[in-house]
């Protein structure tokens, strides 16, 4: 977490074409506008919503925090119909705002099955709601496609938007569901052994949270462990990313490979280089798509880089690649990889959302980008 105040997984499948191969209009393009909000807008996030009939174009929609709008707090949620290509506003999370706090970091996710009394399709928003006193990771749902939404719990609650050493916030969900449970992955600074480490809590009914268990902390207290995103490598191995404050302005990217997403925590950190020895920096997504060879493309981005980084290895770290691509880089860029779990659709392509670089200003932009 570098940021101050005032200053997946859950991609549903692309329709199935007549054979092997992308569909005729999955081809990359972009940067398009999805928003141009002005100053303080950042930490794009999109979810790509399950077909509404059998062949059907896909619904996308995404969200980004915005600092400075002067507007009630919240989310603006846009939706778009053709791949990612035009865009439209659609609505706000929560509904109305909620006036006197600060709304950063939000992260979509679609229910791939029925869970807690919720049906299939409904999509979920956590987010870090915050005024000067206390950070608060919260929990809304959608039953109609992002049109409306509902509050259902507080996960977990920490002291005020300080993100340095010695202060008691929380930070950065990130949902997954698994097994029986939903699981929402922050950054917590509450513990006293450490400056902040990465931290999850799981629930059966999304109003009851369960204890803190922990993905990752620091070799010293000093070390920052930040902004956790987690992908189903295949069904037996998991990869979570993060960054690693070593210093107010160093924070290498670090990841963990494991066989269950709920245990994190004993894995050994490992070091993200690239084939020359360069380590990226800053605000790391990771997401997995099942083309680019027999284990599939693990797909990293970081804020220092508009490159993505590529690993068709399972995550050996001896085989971390660049990846060269249009899409400009961003603080948190978020990926989708545009694949069906079936044999038959392994189109090579990633749905990119982004917004500026950490302090700088530019409008929330999409695209997809091809692996191959």
């Amino acid at each position: 977490m570098a940021l101050s105040v005032g200053g997946a997984v859950s991609a549903a499948a692309a329709p199935i074409g007549p054979g092997p191969g992308p569909a005729p209009d999955e081809v990359p393009f972009g940067p398009v506008t999805v928003a141009d909000p002005g100053s303080g807008a950042s930490y794009a996030r999109a979810v790509r919503l399950g077909e509404q009939r059998p062949g059907g174009p896909r619904t996308l929609l995404a969200t980004f925090q915005q600092f400075d709008s002067g507007q009630p707090g919240g989310f603006p949620v846009f939706r778009s119909d053709d791949g990612g290509r035009t865009w439209r506003p659609q609505s706000k999370v929560p509904d109305g705002g909620e006036s006197g706090r600060i709304w950063l970091q939000p992260f979509l996710y679609e229910l791939p099955r029925a869970f807690a009394g919720l049906p299939k399709g409904t999509v979920l928003c956590a987010a870090n709601s915050l005024d000067s006193a206390s950070t608060r990771i919260v929990l809304y749902a959608s039953l109609d496609r992002g049109l409306t939404w509902r509050f259902l719990s507080t996960v977990t609650e920490g002291g005020p938007p300080v993100p340095q050493n010695g202060n008691t916030p929380v930070w950065e969900p990130f949902l997954l569901l698994h097994r029986d449970r939903l699981v929402c992955y922050y950054s917590d600074q509450r513990d006293p052994a450490f400056g902040q480490k990465l931290a999850h809590q799981t629930s059966r009914d999304l109003r009851h949270w369960g204890e803190v268990v922990d993905d990752a902390v620091g070799e010293e207290y000093s070390k920052r462990p930040g902004m956790i995103t987690v992908a189903q490598v295949r069904r037996d191995l998991w990869i979570m990313s993060y960054e690693y404050g070593v210093t107010d302005t160093y924070y290498p990217v670090r990841y963990k490979l494991a066989r269950d997403p709920e245990s994190f925590g004993p894995a050994p950190a490992l070091e993200l280089l690239d084939q020359d020895g360069y380590a990226p920096s800053a605000a790391p997504t990771v997401a997995w798509s099942d083309s680019g060879g027999p284990q599939g493309t693990i797909v990293l981005s970081a804020n220092s880089d508009q490159d993505f980084f590529v690993n068709r290895a399972l995550g050996d770290p001896a085989q971390w690649t660049r990846l060269s691509s249009p899409m400009p880089r961003g603080y948190s860029r978020f990926t989708i990889p545009l694949t069906d779990p079936g044999p038959r659709h392994r189109s090579g392509l990633v749905f990119v959302v982004t917004g500026a670089p950490y302090a700088e200003q530019a409008p929330i932009q999409a695209g997809v980008i091809s692996l191959d």
